[in-house]
């Protein structure tokens, strides 16, 4: 019995670990927005352009259209290595871009947020089309003394209290 919870158990493990794993290639977008002042660009390399000559169509919709149809479609145009399609005069407000390939198939979707600033604002809801980059993050910062020290007095504080407290647990009736 224990044997046959113990396998459930790490079966459901792997189950869910898999699942975690495989969820961020899912969500994976394939298309690049960004914003200059009132103009809404977006660029892909996901298209293959079909007998006629087509790469696909980009979408731009606003919060009350829900799907590829409802908004302002733009052809795309460009090259085998890169295809792009842009809005002009676009009022401020929150956009989601869709791109659909040729073949029927998204290339990706992202939201946009279009201000009066003149400062491009983009707000990304897909993750980035390569995924997380690994690097050295924080290692690269030198460190004072002072963090150091105080950084070692806390581990081996908490070390010590978890002996103690294993210690504790162990034989109750002793301090």
């Amino acid at each position: 019995m224990r044997t046959t919870q113990l396998l459930l158990r790490s079966g459901l493990t792997a189950v869910a670990a898999a699942a975690l794993a495989a969820a961020p290639a899912a969500a994976a977008s394939g298309i690049s927005v960004s914003t200059t002042g009132s103009t809404v660009s977006v660029t892909t390399s996901a298209c293959t352009q079909d007998a006629g000559g087509n790469w696909g169509t980009a979408s731009l919709l606003n919060s009350s259209q829900a799907n590829f149809a409802q908004g302002r479609q733009v052809a795309l145009s460009g090259t085998s290595a890169l295809q792009s399609a842009a809005w002009s005069s676009v009022s401020p407000g929150t956009y989601t871009v869709i791109v659909m390939c040729s073949n029927n198939m998204t290339a990706g979707t992202q939201s946009v947020i279009v201000s009066t600033a003149s400062t491009p604002t983009i707000s990304a809801t897909a993750s980035p089309s390569r995924g997380v980059m690994g690097g050295l993050g924080g290692g690269i910062k030198s460190y004072g003394a002072l963090t150091l020290g105080a950084g070692a007095a806390l581990v081996g504080i908490g070390g010590i209290a978890a002996a103690w407290f294993l210690r504790r647990r162990a034989k109750p009736y002793r301090l």
